[in-house]
């Protein structure tokens, strides 16, 4: 039988605990077994134990497991010591190993909150944000506010960690920064950006770029746009998008602004009628067409999001002690993707299932990401 690649993720990971007569278990086997209890359907740590034990004779094909499986309060003492950061760049590089190699690679940046986690944040609850490669619907990396801080002071952090060179990074109004932008553009990547009041400069720079435009009736300026509609789920949405090329009037401190952007939605749903504005400034060259793409694609972010709470119960899950919450978020994130890779056209639910009781589906679900970790 050939090894997991997920053996292999957490070997140069740093063991927090100390060297004692205590210390039972090896770090890999703790993660390893946690990794896929979550994945076949575990919520808790009594959960991790009593998946972990059930399925011992399944693990021992793959872990030494020399003192068997670990106690509930050992995997929670475990993750409330792992470094956050060490533990979510073991997986990002593994999981940025089955990224296609050609084109652009979109990147979605956004946050979400654990609300069954209190701590001082300025949610209130352990807040967390993510990267997420739109088109291959996989988690790069995570990080989490620190007490007394918020998303926007934790996200050139997630940046950081990432290999931007050839991607296209999305953010919504939140992270529509002159520092951020910045950046993204040294570390190789382009970005789109969602813009609203704040910054209010570049909100009414783009706000006359697109009136002035209207005004000449596009003449003279170079332009393109596309349009597209979605009829499902009981509404009809139709969207614009509109995109302006080396524009003028923006402030000058933006970084390599190629182009703005207007999104217009009309949205039905019943005999009710919605329409919306939306726009964003970017530095990527590329057709409205593909822009448009880019901006509906952000949102796949936020249908993680869903799966977490729906399918994982993230949001009424209660772990607090130390970085456990955080760690177990990064699990339930790796769960989301591999599920959503694996094969097979059924549920999320119905394939977390699968690999809880199929031990072959789920060396499937685990084999859906490459061997080879880039270190």
């Amino acid at each position: 039988m050939p090894p997991l690649p997920l053996t292999a993720v957490f070997a140069d990971l740093p063991d927090p605990r100390r060297e004692t007569q205590n210390k039972l278990h090896l770090l890999s086997d703790i993660l390893v077994v946690a990794t896929c209890a979550v994945i076949g359907g575990a919520e808790s740590w009594d959960g991790i134990a009593v998946f972990g034990r059930a399925k011992e004779s399944f693990f021992r094909r793959f872990l030494p497991l020399e003192n068997g499986i670990p106690s509930p309060d050992t995997f929670e003492r475990v993750f409330a010591k792992l470094d956050p950061g060490a533990f979510t760049t073991a997986f990002g590089r593994w999981l940025t190993a089955a990224l296609e190699t050609t084109g652009r690679v979109p990147i979605a940046i956004d946050g979400k909150s654990v609300r069954g986690s209190k701590k001082a944040t300025s949610t209130g609850c352990l807040h967390l944000v993510s990267a997420w490669a739109t088109e291959a619907r996989l988690t790069l990396g995570q990080v989490s506010v620190p007490d007394g801080s918020n998303e926007v002071a934790v996200i050139p952090e997630l940046l950081a960690a990432l290999e931007l060179k050839g991607a296209v990074v999305t953010l919504d109004a939140a992270g529509c920064q002159k520092a951020i932008a910045r950046q993204i553009r040294d570390q190789g990547g382009d970005y789109v950006l969602a813009v609203k009041g704040n910054p209010p400069a570049l909100h009414e720079a783009v706000e006359r770029a697109f009136a002035a435009a209207c005004e000449a009736d596009f003449e003279g300026v170079a332009h393109d746009g596309h349009a597209s509609d979605e009829v499902g789920h009981g509404r009809a949405e139709e969207r614009y998008a509109v995109m302006i090329s080396d524009p003028t009037g923006l402030p000058p401190e933006w970084p390599d602004v190629a182009a703005v952007v207007q999104v217009n939605r009309e949205r039905a749903v019943g005999d009710r009628t919605t329409t919306t504005t939306h726009y964003y400034v970017t530095s990527h060259r590329g057709a409205a067409a593909e822009m448009a793409g880019l901006i509906r694609g952000h949102w796949g972010i936020e249908s993680m999001h869903w799966v977490l709470d729906v399918v994982y119960g993230e949001d009424d899950n209660r772990t607090r002690s130390g970085h456990a919450g955080a760690n177990l978020a990064m699990i339930r994130k790796v769960a989301v993707s591999l599920t959503r890779r694996a094969p097979g056209k059924q549920s999320g639910v119905t394939k977390r299932l699968k690999a809880g009781w199929d031990d072959d589906y789920m060396l499937q679900v685990l084999q859906g990401i490459p061997a080879v970790v880039v270190r």
